[in-house]
């Protein structure tokens, strides 16, 4: 059941860096079904059933109503993903984006799917091999995974994140990079905008006022019918955040780029207060807040600076984000506030 009843494609919030996520992150995902159609995971094949495991409430139930998308790194990391992959790390390690990470941190499985085995067996081995020669990877232990420095391992998840976007516009989707970790969006920041490459990105981060909810204790049925009932402002909301971030990502003057940013956010305030008070009318209870915002760094095409040198190469920005004119590197974020009362 997705309570779906347009034909447009669906909007699905892909969750990331980690494969699956765990029960205490529930209430968070049931946030995300009010703003997107469907969750979904980047999941290896071998390690199918492990996400029931970490959250058996409701993974379970959201993949059996058709709201959650296992996806197979395999089949979801295919050729054009893993050369884009590849391309940017090869990147990064020629700029020395990762030379001053301390090679005593203890390493992270990475499954050979998501790493692009899959699609190009000889592209994959060779990014292997470049990162065992800068020691930020070790032989496999167990014939499906590499060892990889936790700042690499977390740069390729999120890059993957990013690239969620093109490989589901070629599926029918509309996928939006979602993650709760604010780490994750500042490592990635952080390592396309080093001082050793010739310039350095235009960084936007939004923390907006709290539009969601916690509903972790309120049972999926009900989610999903305030979801039904609520949908057209929801889904408004999140257009228009992408609206703004594309928006104020070409904007250079900073009194222009804060009087935006200003006028933005009396506007999400006016509908955090909206979907609060219907939250409070629909489930009668009081519920913490969340907020949902966009988070990431943006970069104006006609500023010369699109991405850093990182992106720019080998026209890796229009490969990863398009031809538009502004164009954006971005994470919806997930953060908790404070309890609220009755509305």
């Amino acid at each position: 059941m997705t309570n779906r009843e347009d034909t447009s494609p669906p909007d699905v919030a892909y969750y990331y860096p980690a494969p699956y996520w765990l029960s205490r992150e529930s209430d968070w995902v049931k946030s995300l079904l009010l703003f997107f159609d469907q969750a979904a995971i980047l999941l290896p094949g071998y390690m199918y059933g492990r996400h029931i495991m970490a959250d058996p409430t409701l993974t379970g139930p959201l993949e059996e109503r058709g709201l959650l998308q296992v996806l197979e790194p395999n089949d979801w990391v295919d050729e054009d993903i893993a050369n884009q992959l590849g391309e940017i790390l090869v990147e990064l390690l020629t700029t020395g984006a990762f030379d001053d990470l301390s090679r005593e941190a203890h390493f992270h499985e990475l499954s050979y799917s998501r790493l692009g085995y899959g699609a190009d067996v000889e592209l994959a081995d060779f990014l292997v091999e470049e990162l065992r020669a800068k020691e930020l990877a070790r032989p496999s232990e167990d014939g499906v995974s590499v060892p990889l420095h936790p700042t690499v391992r977390t740069t390729i998840l999120t890059l993957l994140g990013q690239l969620s976007r093109a490989a589901g516009s070629k599926r029918g989707l509309v996928v939006h990079p979602t993650t709760q970790d604010h780490d994750v969006v500042e490592d990635l920041i952080a390592t396309l905008s080093r001082e050793a490459m010739p310039s350095r990105a235009n960084v936007i981060a939004l923390d907006l006022e709290p539009v969601g909810l916690d509903l972790s204790s309120i049972p999926l049925d009900d989610v999903l019918q305030f979801r039904v009932e609520h949908r057209d402002a929801h889904r408004a909301y999140v257009r228009d955040l992408q609206r703004f971030m594309a928006e104020i990502a070409i904007i250079n003057e900073p009194a222009q780029r804060r009087a935006l940013l200003l006028e933005r956010r009396e506007e999400i305030t006016d509908a955090a207060h909206e979907i609060r008070r219907a939250a409070g009318r629909a489930f009668g209870q009081s519920l913490s807040s969340w907020s949902l915002g966009l988070a990431g760094a943006a970069w104006a095409l006609t500023t010369g600076d699109p991405l850093g040198a990182a992106l720019s190469a080998a026209g890796l920005v229009q490969k990863l984000f398009g031809g538009a004119e502004g164009v954006t590197a971005y994470s919806y974020l997930f953060s908790v506030q404070q309890k609220m009362g009755k509305n």
